[in-house]
């Protein structure tokens, strides 16, 4: 058995280059080792941007940053996993963009002061802000109708939405839990709100852009 991870991407093109502006001569040359979908191999960033902001859906995910959270840069990852329009950091400039695995170069990222500051960027543009928390009278996100146009926000991992947070909110929901644990890890939640989002309005016909290769 082989040893250790198998190589990623593709080498240096072979045979005449592509004709097109979003083809990058130094990747055609050197090859292309980044995590991105066969579709864009030898796209230089900004056409893979250019084109993913062409279809991008929307729904908006918004992030506290007081404790510096490990977690941000993994929901950043699944934000650029479901194109979300934008993803903000709600206090905090600098976070840990490790668990964002490159990603974050994909995806538009918005900082916010604070909890109204963000409030009032969503609100002039129409966009619902619904929090995630177990909070008592939080909708249930199996059963609730989630808003085209919407912003979802998370807390810190532990603590949840701060109490600023919770008051800027339009209402927040819950997610389903059947074990022992009072709660659930905020990046997993957040993937599962972003799911439920996709799962109602994104086009998931096979001639759709979904599972685009």
């Amino acid at each position: 058995m082989p040893h250790g991870p198998a190589e990623v991407g593709v080498g240096p093109w072979v045979g005449p280059w592509p004709d097109g502006e979003q083809y990058d001569a130094r990747l055609l040359a050197e090859g292309d080792r980044r995590n991105v979908v066969d579709r864009y191999r030898y796209w230089s960033m900004e056409a893979i941007v250019a084109d993913l902001d062409s279809r991008r859906h929307g729904f908006h995910v918004a992030i506290e940053n007081w404790q510096h959270d490990f977690n941000i840069g993994t929901i950043v990852r699944s934000a650029n996993a479901f194109l979300a329009a934008e993803v903000h950091i709600v206090g905090n400039r600098r976070w840990n963009r490790r668990g964002a695995m490159v990603t974050d170069r994909y995806q538009h990222l918005r900082h916010h002061a604070s909890v109204d500051e963000l409030a009032a960027y969503v609100h002039e543009r129409d966009i619902a802000l619904l929090g995630i928390d177990n909070l008592p009278g939080s909708d249930h996100l199996e059963t609730m109708t989630i808003p085209r146009s919407v912003c979802f926000l998370f807390g810190q991992e532990g603590p949840g939405l701060s109490e600023a947070a919770w008051r800027a909110c339009d209402g927040t929901f819950s997610i389903a839990q059947f074990g022992s644990t009072r709660s659930i890890n905020a990046s997993a939640a957040a993937a599962i709100a972003m799911h439920a989002w996709i799962r109602t309005y994104a086009d998931l016909s096979p001639e759709g852009d979904a599972w685009r290769g």
